[in-house]
């Protein structure tokens, strides 16, 4: 698929004021501009394209922050009066192009911490939904004030969600919607809401705590202590090792995926040995125990379960020390059913559970050459590594 990133920087950042001497997005994060920060995030990811919405009066700053840059990066747009202004001549600028992209991810320039790990989570929920924003439970008490500031009530808080950027959407859904707000009475906010407001599917995916936004001039010291531990990681890997017996039945599942076959895998759960040894590896990468622990075969609750609920646990378990999944690698090893005409779907199952993008997910299979017991066809095995990346400090930052 073809990603573009769209980067929103034509704000004049009243509340943050000016920071030595520049709007907010240009001011110095860890000695680099906050916009060379976003930039480079998306680069990393892959976004074959970018463009940038700046305020004209911001060109020279612009062309500082991007000397000597290898981004892919069409020609700066000059951004409008508002957010929904800028973020609409950033996409006909993508329109124009002679190739369209398939996907946008909008985002905000002055968040410059969004990380691998965040923006694949987005970007893989496109493979479902046409919209998909990161977002936070809200966990703090809301209360209403009134016009003499007094509380005037309590919020209820179930079901509310702080949203982040980068907001990520399918490109004509978006250009469409977009271009229909134009004239539209009520204001927006961010780009979800004019998707919400054209009726566009939006998906939630977990934000990230780290991910703060650049809006008071006291935001900058968090963000330059939070950066430290961004920039200062570890790599750690975790192996993973499961077995299943057949049983009667007509279907399989491995690594996410229905298979039909003349029996089935017997096990508490859906049996799928492929995403347990996988969630063993993720496990074993940070030291957190295995499979059996966290979701014990005594407990009734985990009958039948689906097993990318005990994957899905195991990345946020790695989200919570402020880590990322950088890569996983899976082996199936059995005699039937055949992998290869399902190694596309297995990858954008696992990748829609750790948020990562095909070229990540490493998916193999072998035959024991009729040895053993699988040669024997009693059953499968799997083995799986995982590549996790967290912050160096011995203590977990348990952000959740």
């Amino acid at each position: 698929m073809n990603v573009a990133a769209l980067i929103v920087a034509a704000g004049r950042g009243t509340r943050a004021g000016v920071l030595g001497g520049r709007p907010k997005q240009y001011a110095l994060l860890a000695g680099r501009p906050v916009l060379a920060w976003s930039l480079d995030a998306f680069v990393a990811e892959g976004c074959r394209t970018v463009v940038v919405a700046i305020s004209p009066d911001d060109a020279a700053l612009y062309a500082s922050c991007i000397a000597g840059s290898t981004a892919p990066l069409l020609p700066a747009v000059t951004g409008g009066a508002t957010r929904q202004a800028s973020v609409l001549a950033g996409l006909e600028a993508l329109a124009a192009l002679p190739t369209p992209p398939d996907l946008v991810l909008i985002h905000d320039a002055a968040r410059p911490l969004a990380d691998a790990a965040l923006i694949r989570r987005v970007t893989s929920a496109l493979a479902v939904h046409p919209g998909a924003i990161p977002a936070l439970p809200v966990s703090d008490t809301l209360k209403r004030g009134d016009d003499t500031g007094l509380v005037a009530g309590t919020v209820d808080r179930a079901g509310l969600f702080a949203a982040q950027t980068p907001q990520g959407f399918r490109f004509p859904d978006i250009l469409a919607a977009h271009r229909a707000a134009q004239g539209a009475a009520q204001a927006f906010t961010d780009d979800a809401a004019i998707a919400e407001w054209a009726e566009v599917p939006i998906a939630i995916v977990a934000g990230d705590p780290r991910n703060i936004k650049l809006t008071q001039s006291d935001d900058l010291a968090l963000l330059e202590r939070t950066a430290k531990g961004v920039t200062t990681m570890e790599t750690r890997s975790g192996l993973g090792f499961d077995v299943h017996r057949f049983c009667p039945g007509d279907h399989v599942w491995l690594a996410g995926v229905r298979i039909a076959h003349s029996a089935g895998l017997e096990g508490h759960s859906d049996a799928d040995v492929a995403l347990h040894a996988l969630t063993d590896a993720v496990l074993g990468a940070i030291a957190d125990g295995d499979i059996g622990q966290h979701f014990p075969p005594s407990d009734p609750q985990w009958a039948g379960a689906a097993s990318r609920l005990f994957l899905a646990d195991a990345a946020e378990r790695v989200r919570r020390r402020g880590g990322i999944i950088a890569n996983v690698d899976l082996t199936i090893l059995c005699e039937a059913p055949r992998i290869g005409p399902h190694r596309t779907a297995m990858q954008a199952a696992i990748g829609a559970v750790l948020g990562l993008p095909p070229e990540r997910i490493g998916i193999k299979a072998t035959t024991t050459e009729g040895l053993g017991f699988t040669g024997r066809r009693e059953g499968i095995a799997a083995m799986a590594t995982a590549t996790v990346r967290l912050p160096a400090a011995n203590a977990p930052l348990d952000i959740a």
